[in-house]
């Protein structure tokens, strides 16, 4: 699956009016109260509670379960090597410590994972994000958002998570691989699919409709797993409900001085991303031959979430910065007038960049405040096997 890659991060403070906070349908009033007390921090508020479905992809246990499946299981690639969970596995936070993934060809787990040989299949150029908390993705600072219209990966390119879920399975270096054509991938794996008989029962019992295995359907139900795969009780999450005790008065400190230097205006929200495109330059990563241009070949790419970071190192979308020092410090080094990619000119910089006032005395406070979005409790669990028979998370032993 597409993946990783992360973070844009650290741009900007706001210093918005309090009406503006909590606003959303699933605020509660001691969230209001707690984040009236909390101003000028007002752009940002803890996740909500519940997870919202697209009106034709309503949530079932079922459902859930058959995606679970579905996820760990290779025999949605097309030589049946890879599955979701390769790259976005439960044990690393459905991220993976790698600047660039390692698609089909690939053996072994997260930074250990190599090519074998003969290969063909280049790296996937840009970092995996973590699936946590994707179902809040496009989220405002009002609480609101579509789950039909979540804009999803680095560029933004597709909306929603049912749509999100296809596109790994059509990318060659992904994926898809060398041995079937963009055209037939899904045609293929949907005949394989129903070819076992689990998973035609499965996919009867879920979708009540005469052809229930299909394309459409695998996403509906690999979709209705990540919408599960949430972490909304943070420390965070916890102080901005009212919780004074769950952060430190350090962490407190950090989280001003991250408004203040200018990181929450592109970083805001309860996801803490504006899901905005955004140009910053972030060197090119080497072990690509060509750049990266992004977003209609500008150099920009969308704001990722701060959301968990302690799982989606390396940084950026390419993975460049191993650690948030070397992120803050990048970040540090454009605002004090240096360009970090060869091709994008400093005129070419995002202003709410080059804006930021940020510098070394503040960086250990805010990383001390970005460790209070961190959560170890989602759910991990993993299928003991897969109706392929194939290994469970494809060939990462």
């Amino acid at each position: 699956m597409t993946v990783k890659p992360y973070l844009s991060i650290l741009m900007v403070p706001i210093i918005i009016l309090l009406a503006s906070t909590c606003s959303g349908d699933d605020a509660t009033a001691s969230q209001r109260k707690a984040t009236r007390s909390k101003a000028p921090l007002s752009i940002h508020s803890a996740l909500p509670a519940k997870v919202k479905s697209p009106k034709d992809n309503p949530l079932s246990n079922d459902k859930v379960e058959l995606g679970r499946l579905l996820f760990f299981d290779p025999i949605l690639s097309g030589d049946k090597d890879i599955a979701c969970a390769t790259c976005h596995h439960p044990d690393n936070g459905y991220a993976e410590y790698r600047d660039l993934s390692i698609g089909t060809n690939g053996q072994g787990f997260g930074i250990k994972r190599v090519f074998k040989e003969p290969n063909v299949i280049p790296l996937v150029k840009r970092n995996a994000h973590t699936i946590l908390n994707t179902a809040f993705n496009g989220i405002d600072t009002g609480n609101k958002y579509d789950p039909a219209e979540g804009p999803m990966f680095w560029d933004n390119r597709v909306v929603s998570l049912e749509k999100q879920a296809l596109e790994p399975l059509l990318a060659f270096e992904e994926m898809r691989g060398p041995n079937y054509e963009e055209v037939e991938i899904l045609d293929e794996i949907t005949q394989r699919i129903k070819d076992i008989p689990e998973y035609v029962q499965l996919f009867s019992a879920v979708f009540i409709e005469d052809d229930a295995v299909s394309a459409k359907n695998i996403a509906k139900a690999i979709a209705a797993f990540e919408r599960t795969l949430v972490t909304t009780n943070t420390r965070f999450d916890q102080y901005m409900r009212g919780d004074e005790s769950a952060i430190s008065l350090s962490e407190r400190d950090g989280f001003a001085l991250f408004n203040k230097v200018g990181c929450g205006k592109c970083h805001n929200g309860p996801m803490f991303s504006d899901y905005q495109s955004h140009v910053i330059g972030v060197p090119k990563n080497k072990k690509l031959t060509e750049f990266d241009r992004g977003i209609d070949e500008t150099f920009a790419f969308r704001t990722p979430s701060l959301r968990n970071l302690r799982f989606t190192a390396p940084y950026m979308h390419n993975g460049q910065f191993n650690s948030l020092q070397e992120v803050l410090e990048f970040y540090e080094d454009i605002a004090g007038g240096k360009n970090g990619h060869e091709a994008v000119t400093r005129e070419e910089i995002d202003p709410l960049i080059k804006e930021l006032d940020l510098r070394v005395k503040d960086m250990l406070p805010i990383i001390s405040f970005l460790n209070t979005l961190n959560d170890t409790e989602f759910d991990k669990a993993m299928p003991t096997s897969v109706p392929s028979g194939l290994p469970v998370g494809g060939n990462i032993e």
